[in-house]
C-alpha cells in the first residue's frame, strides 16, 4: 500500500513537472506580449522577472493587428479563408475517394490503395520545387487557390475515410439500392453521416497543419494580400537583424491562440475518434 501510494506521488510529480516544462513557454511569451517596451523583454530574459509583469498593455496586440507594416492582421485573415477551404475540400475529395475505392465497383481496388498509401511516404519538400513550376506555368501564384489545392487529397486522410466506410455493412448499402437510392445518395444521406470520426480528425489534424505552413506559401507568394500568418510572423524582424520582441510575441500569442482553441473544442471528440478508428482497424 505505502509503495503503491509512493508510485501515484512519483508519477504526480512528473506529469506536474513535464506540464510546467509545457506550459511555462507559452505563458512566457504571453507575459511578454503584455509589455510595452522591447528592450524591458530583452532585459528581463534569464531571470524569473521575464513571468511577471507590473503594467500590463494591450498596445502590442493594437499594433499587430491594426498597425503593422507587415499587415499582420491581413495575414490572420488570409490563413482563416485557406485553412477553411483547405479542410472543407479536403474533407469532400478524400471521402468521396475513400468511397469509391471502399464501396465502388473498381478493378484493382487493393492495388489502387496500396498506391494510394504508398505516397504518403514522399515528403513535401521533395516535390516543392516541379511543383512550383507547375503552378508557375498556370499562373495562379499569388492567390489563395495556389495555396489550397496541393493539399486537397491526403492519402492518409483517404485511407482513414476507406478505414470507416468498410466498418459499414455491405448490407446497408445493398438495402439502399433496393431502395432506389444512387451511389452518390447513399454516401451523402446514409455513409458520411454515420462516419464523424475521420471528418473531426481532419479538422484538427489538417487545421493546424494549414495553420502552420510556411515554405510552401514563402515560396509561392510575395504579395502581402494572400500570405498566410505564418510568413508575416518570420518578417518582424529588421533589415539589420533587430527582432521587434514586444510585437513578435503578440503576434505569436495571436497565432497560437485559434490552434489551441480548436484542440481544446474538438479535444474531446478528437480522442474518441482516434480510440474508435484503432478499434475498427
Amino acid at each position: 500500500m505505502v509503495r503503491n501510494k509512493k508510485s501515484e506521488i512519483c508519477k504526480s510529480v512528473i506529469v506536474a513537472l513535464a506540464g510546467i516544462i509545457i506550459i511555462a513557454p507559452i505563458f512566457l511569451m504571453f507575459v511578454a506580449s503584455l509589455k510595452d517596451d522591447r528592450y524591458e523583454i530583452m532585459r528581463d530574459m534569464g531571470s524569473f522577472r521575464a513571468f511577471f509583469v507590473v503594467h500590463p498593455s494591450l498596445n502590442n496586440y493594437r499594433e499587430v493587428l491594426f498597425e503593422s507594416v507587415q499587415n499582420f492582421g491581413r495575414a490572420f485573415i488570409n490563413s482563416i479563408i485557406v485553412l477553411t477551404c483547405t479542410v472543407l475540400l479536403t474533407i469532400f475529395v478524400s471521402s468521396m475517394a475513400g468511397y469509391a475505392i471502399c464501396r465502388g465497383k473498381l478493378k484493382f481496388q487493393k492495388i489502387l490503395l496500396v498506391i494510394i498509401l504508398s505516397l504518403y511516404i514522399i515528403p513535401m519538400e521533395s516535390i516543392m520545387l516541379p511543383l512550383m513550376y507547375q503552378v508557375t506555368r498556370w499562373g495562379i501564384t499569388d492567390t489563395y487557390a495556389v495555396q489550397i489545392l496541393p493539399f486537397i487529397a491526403s492519402p492518409l486522410y483517404i485511407f482513414l475515410f476507406y478505414q470507416n466506410f468498410k466498418s459499414v455493412p455491405a448490407s446497408l448499402g445493398e438495402a439502399c439500392e433496393l431502395e432506389g437510392a444512387s451511389f452518390w445518395r447513399t454516401f451523402k444521406s446514409v455513409y458520411l453521416p454515420m462516419n464523424s470520426a475521420p471528418i473531426i480528425t481532419i479538422c484538427i489534424l489538417q487545421g493546424m497543419d494549414m495553420w502552420n505552413q510556411y515554405l510552401w506559401p514563402l515560396l509561392v507568394t510575395t504579395e502581402e494580400t494572400v500570405r498566410p500568418i505564418a510568413v508575416s510572423l518570420s518578417s518582424f524582424t529588421a533589415s539589420g537583424g533587430e527582432i521587434y520582441w514586444d510585437q513578435l510575441m503578440a503576434a505569436s500569442v495571436v497565432m497560437l491562440l485559434p490552434v489551441l482553441i480548436l484542440f481544446l473544442f474538438f479535444q474531446r471528440h478528437f480522442m474518441e475518434s482516434v480510440a474508435s478508428s484503432a478499434v475498427k482497424g
